[in-house]
């Protein structure tokens, strides 16, 4: 068989160095191309479609799930999900046949993913169809709570975790967002409005343009001028309410009443 040509779609370098070695250094792989986002992805997919793509799920401004709809399910090819979903969201993957690797993965897990995407990549080559996979699993995911459970803190060259029940507030920084958790505050490479799509909504809230709050950690809500409120939280940081997200903080507070 021909090599399995692999495109790797990723927004941290470091990321894309180490899967690209790791797939091109697996006999019967060769990397045709790297992308830093999703956009790039799109017009490679379109263009010069590989045999398999790894795709991160979590880019901001397009991410996996949005390529795959750019695209469209019928012209992807086999494709992995790079991801650090949860083990709910997991399982949906699993259940449609279609693999992933969870950051951070090892070599004995990266090796059963090669096996799974050259049996898929004979059965496409073979005229089987891989595409009702990807429609099956969108399907899924429109019917499932899929929020995550952790982020990705790339800081000084390393990735480390943070488990998003530990977060206290979130606060708009440009095209970036500061996430407080613990006294700390982590810088993330997101928009506020794409990590807020990754939130349980029934866990956090957006109380303004600029901010999102841990309900759990809301200590006191006061009356504010014009309608808004004051949320003090239980290390004493106060978040007013902007006009707009109001509503939607009274219905879950009178849920929780």
């Amino acid at each position: 068989m021909e090599p399995i040509r692999a495109l790797i779609v990723d927004d941290e370098p470091l990321a894309r160095e180490l899967l690209g070695a790791l797939v091109s250094a697996t006999p019967g792989f060769t990397v045709v191309g790297e992308c830093r986002n999703g956009r790039e992805a799109v017009e490679v997919l379109r263009t010069h479609p590989p045999d398999v793509v790894f795709l991160d799920v979590q880019m901001p401004e397009l991410d996996g799930f949005g390529v795959v709809e750019a695209v469209g399910v019928e012209q992807m090819p086999v494709t992995v999900f790079v991801t650090a979903y949860n083990e709910h969201a997991l399982r949906a993957f699993d259940a449609q046949a279609l693999d992933y690797l969870l950051k951070p993965f090892d070599d004995e897990r990266l090796e059963r993913t090669l096996k799974r995407v050259e049996a898929q990549v004979r059965l496409s080559r073979g005229g089987g169809e891989v595409a009702p996979r990807l429609v099956a699993l969108l399907e899924s995911l429109q019917r499932r709570e899929l929020y995550t459970e952790r982020l990705v803190l790339r800081e000084e060259g390393r990735a480390s975790f943070l488990r998003v029940g530990d977060i206290d507030w979130v606060e708009a920084a440009g095209k970036h967002v500061r996430v407080h958790a613990g006294g700390r505050v982590h810088t993330v490479r997101e928009s506020i409005s794409t990590l807020e799509e990754q939130l349980d909504p029934k866990r956090f809230v957006r109380v303004h343009r600029s901010a999102i709050v841990n309900l759990d950690r809301v200590r006191e809500v006061q009356a504010w001028f014009h309608g808004d409120f004051v949320l003090l939280l239980n290390d004493g940081t106060q978040v007013t309410t902007g006009r707009g997200y109001r509503e939607r903080l009274q219905e879950l507070l009178g849920k929780r009443l």
